[in-house]
């Protein structure tokens, strides 16, 4: 199968469309004229699209963290729309809780949607992709990717391997015309705050004034407009070649630069002990 032309319409599979930056870039692929395959784990609260889009929209239910689900999913998008050009792991949420007061079952349960979840959704599309030799796999990191916060360590963790299993998988699918990115979001102000993309550890009094701090460093965080980042997504895979990397917001690049110069000093300041343990 040839590429998607550039003026024809695109499709799209995207995870995690019921709220936050799912929506909106599923409101803004559907919008212009694209196709999209829209996933949630509760199916209703998707339905207007439907309404809104006719046949251009498909409304899937699908828990990533089941593996069957996610296959037929995939399965059935490429049936409807006979391609699959975009691919976005967006479902995701976090865990608050310091490193001694989560529980393993808590951890488990989130690395199973953060990252067992997306790697369910990439295997299940790739034999797609490899096959029409094109395709575009995109996944919503964050700028924790890169440094840590207090208090969501887990959550950081998670995207971490987040960020290595895409930036391996961009080497490993390239000579088969698939492009690989990693969106990198700052703050904003979606739902992914809210009771139902968070969950809370048991909390021990121990941390009580550590997890005060956090949370009023958050309260003071300038959040963006998750609307505003529809016009980046679209440029981001109209791109012909797309970037590993990109970030939402303009706060990031000076708090990453930050978070690796420090690093780089604490290296370079170990070097000498470092070289001599080589033998």
């Amino acid at each position: 199968m040839t590429k998607v032309k550039i003026d024809e319409p695109k499709v799209w599979f995207i995870t995690g469309t019921s709220r936050g930056f799912g929506r909106v870039w599923t409101e803004a692929a559907l919008e212009r004229g694209d196709k999209v395959a829209a996933t949630a784990r509760n199916v209703e609260s998707i339905s207007d699209f439907k309404d809104k889009y006719g046949d251009n929209v498909l409304i899937l239910p699908l828990d990533v963290t089941q593996p069957a689900q996610v296959e037929n999913a995939v399965k059935n998008a490429h049936e409807y729309f006979g391609r699959l050009d975009i691919v976005i792991n967006n479902a995701g949420y976090s865990l608050v809780g310091t490193v001694e007061e989560a529980k393993t079952d808590e951890i488990r349960a989130m690395y199973e949607t953060n990252i067992l979840g997306p790697v369910s959704v990439i295997q299940a599309v790739l034999p797609i992709m490899r096959e029409q030799g094109f395709g575009h796999i995109l996944g919503t990191s964050s700028s924790l990717g890169h440094y840590v916060v207090p208090l969501i360590g887990y959550y950081c963790s998670s995207k971490w391997a987040f960020e290595a299993i895409y930036e391996s998988l961009a080497v490993e699918v390239k000579s088969f015309g698939i492009n690989v990115t990693i969106i990198e979001p700052g703050a904003y102000a979606t739902e992914f705050g809210s009771e139902n993309s968070l969950k809370f550890s048991e909390n021990l009094p121990q941390y009580e004034s550590i997890r005060n701090m956090v949370f009023e460093n958050l309260s003071k965080l300038e959040r963006g407009n998750p609307n505003a980042t529809a016009a980046a997504v679209l440029k981001l895979v109209d791109a012909e070649q797309p970037p590993l990397r990109m970030f939402l917001g303009s706060h990031n690049l000076d708090e990453i630069r930050q978070a690796y110069s420090d690093r780089i000093k604490v290296w370079e300041e170990w070097q000498d002990i470092a070289a001599a343990a080589q033998g």
